[in-house]
């Protein structure tokens, strides 16, 4: 009889798990990730909705405990308003071979910000780019609403550090090797099933 209200109590305890988990909501029509890049005298941008990703966790609260967070981007997508230098971004970024930048990890800290409903947060994990993986801490602003949440980022990322020669725009003059990426994507709380 013990033993049966011992596996009746651990069923029950798995149930009652709270977990929370959002995906990015791809009908939004300003999801948008945004590298700059900078040569002498000129910055240009490229940009992409091709964006997708989650995360999740367990608990009743934000992020509590095995929490994990994904997005990737399809590096193809990227337009920077002119065809011949789509083109070539796409070669220097290998896109047939590693078609996606990746960002695997977990929100390490949170905190509220100024406003109602909205967070402070860092994720840190592994971001993976022509077929290298580097270890990243990522700063993001939260907003949560009903239903939603909005995702914000921005940071730097260092062409060398994944095997990438920055190009060429003429003799002598090299794209800078460090690219500013802006990430705002909004994500869709899904709510699990009742068991």
């Amino acid at each position: 009889m013990k033993k049966i209200l011992s596996i009746a109590t651990v069923c029950l305890l798995a149930v009652s798990v709270q977990a929370g988990e959002w995906h990015v909501d791809k009908k939004v029509k300003d999801n948008q990730v945004k590298f700059t890049s900078e040569v002498v005298a000129l910055t240009f941008d490229g940009t992409t909705d091709k964006v997708d990703g989650y995360i999740y966790w367990e608990g009743d609260t934000l992020f509590e405990k095995k929490n994990q967070f994904v997005f990737e981007v399809e590096l193809a997508s990227f337009d920077t308003g002119i065809g011949k230098r789509n083109r070539d971004m796409r070669d220097v970024l290998g896109t047939k071979k590693w078609p996606k930048a990746i960002f695997k990890g977990e929100i390490i800290n949170h905190k509220p910000d100024s406003t109602a409903h909205s967070y402070v947060a860092t994720a840190k994990g592994f971001f993976s780019m022509h077929g290298v993986e580097k270890s990243m801490e990522v700063p993001a602003n939260i907003v949560i609403g009903s239903g939603y949440s909005k995702i914000t980022s921005n940071f730097t990322v260092r062409l060398e550090d994944h095997n990438i020669e920055a190009p060429s725009l003429a003799a002598f003059v090299k794209v800078s090797e460090d690219v500013a990426v802006s990430v705002h994507f909004t994500m869709q709380h899904i709510q699990e099933k009742k068991k």
